[in-house]
């Protein structure tokens, strides 16, 4: 396996079909199916393990699997001696505090000489020893959340993405701790040639990611108005600016950032843009 690099990625669930999607993304094929917990990519050099997610911090540490996807909460819970290697913008969720809904809520201070159920207490601990709180934390496996409806603590420390679990078992998120996503981990050994196969994939993994950022943009503008319209579209390093066949018109591409997309549509409107379209990009390469 010396020119193989190993991943660890979750079995099932979420997290694992947008893991393998983004595998997917950056040209690597691998067939996983019926339930094998070991596959290889038919097309780079690559062996994927399906784990539990929170096995995977440790068979990273001990170079069970050169690298792995897992969420950070997991990450950061485990504390294993693992490199993070990037941050990969999916699977987002937070680490909260919540209590009963009819309970009035003041500050953090409202824990001081608590009881809290978490199935994180590292992450917990040291969110409340940062804020000077002394609370008891009970460590569950599952099923926090029902953990004040039976006298077992006053309030709990959960994951988190829309609430509605939070809601139907009658409690309310009053601090968030710790904002996840999912991050990939690296064994902190790994030899030279699996560092080239990692550089090469994150590779992949960037140009996604940065298309995923950004929109490709024409448009159509009065030769008089491309200045204030260039202003507008600074793109990478200019806009590309075409002559049309009507005289006096050209035609104006360019990439923007997402966040920044209806600002900036709306000022090339302004400026005299005209048909404007906008097309999402699949790789990008910077």
């Amino acid at each position: 396996m010396k020119n193989t690099l190993r991943i660890a990625v979750q079995k099932s669930g979420r997290l694992s079909d947008d893991s393998l999607a983004l595998i997917k993304e950056c040209g690597i094929k691998v067939n996983n199916g019926m339930g094998k917990l070991k596959a290889e990519a038919s097309n780079f050099p690559m062996e994927f393990l399906f784990l539990r997610d929170d096995d995977i911090p440790g068979y990273v540490q001990d170079g069970v699997a050169d690298i792995g996807i897992v969420g950070a909460n997991e990450a950061e819970e485990k504390d294993k001696q693992v490199d993070w290697v990037k941050k990969l913008g999916f699977s987002k969720c937070r680490l909260s505090l919540a209590i009963d809904k009819a309970e009035t809520y003041n500050g953090i201070q409202d824990f001081e000489g608590k009881s809290l159920a978490t199935s994180y207490p590292k992450i917990l601990g040291d969110y409340l020893k940062a804020n000077k709180i002394n609370a008891d934390i009970h460590e569950i496996s599952g099923s926090v959340e029902i953990a004040p409806s039976i006298g077992l603590a006053y309030g709990i420390c959960d994951i988190v993405s829309s609430g509605s679990t939070l809601m139907s078992n009658g409690l309310k998120e009053v601090e968030v701790i710790f904002k996840s996503e999912a991050v990939m981990l690296a064994n902190k050994n790994l030899s030279t040639e699996k560092k080239e196969i990692l550089d090469r994939l994150i590779f992949r993994i960037d140009a996604v990611q940065t298309a995923k950022n950004n929109k490709y943009i024409l448009l159509n503008a009065p030769n008089d108005a491309l200045e204030n319209i260039i202003n507008i579209l600074p793109g990478m390093k200019s806009p590309t600016v075409l002559p049309l066949a009507t005289e006096g018109w050209s035609s104006v591409h360019s990439v923007i950032q997402e966040d920044d997309f209806w600002e900036i549509i709306e000022g090339l409107r302004n400026a005299g843009a005209q048909g404007i379209l906008v097309v999402p990009i699949e790789k990008m390469i910077l």
